[in-house]
């Protein structure tokens, strides 16, 4: 079996543990926070994806960032709203900030391949 990056590691059992808990939201909150909240989920998976498969990931990785950035708004929406507890909220803010530790990792990564000197000029 192939050995899975760290990120895409913590970001599928995220969206495991998510889709546990969005199907006990209530019916009028499933079509409108638990939809977006998984939707946005998802395509930062997707995201990521394709930075990994891309020559030039940079631009891609930001934008994964800023789609982290939603996804950690609707996880504050839904405890403010009391769709999750406390410790849900907290368990769920801290696999986040993995994932933004992670994301930041590679970019990090990918700045200083690109800023490095060509070693055959």
């Amino acid at each position: 079996m192939e050995k899975q990056s760290p990120i895409f590691s913590k970001l599928y059992d995220f969206i495991l543990w998510l889709l546990q808990h969005t199907d006990g939201f209530p019916k009028n909150e499933r079509f409108r926070l638990a939809a977006r909240l998984e939707n946005q989920a998802f395509a930062l998976y997707e995201q990521l994806a394709r930075s990994a498969r891309s020559k030039q990931p940079a631009e891609l990785l930001e934008q994964a960032d800023q789609m982290l950035g939603m996804l950690r708004f609707y996880i504050r929406l839904c405890h403010d709203r009391q769709l999750i507890t406390h410790d849900q909220y907290q368990y769920a803010a801290a696999n986040l900030v993995e994932v933004g530790r992670l994301l930041g990792g590679w970019q990090k990564s990918i700045l200083t391949r690109t800023s490095a000197p060509d070693e055959g000029a």
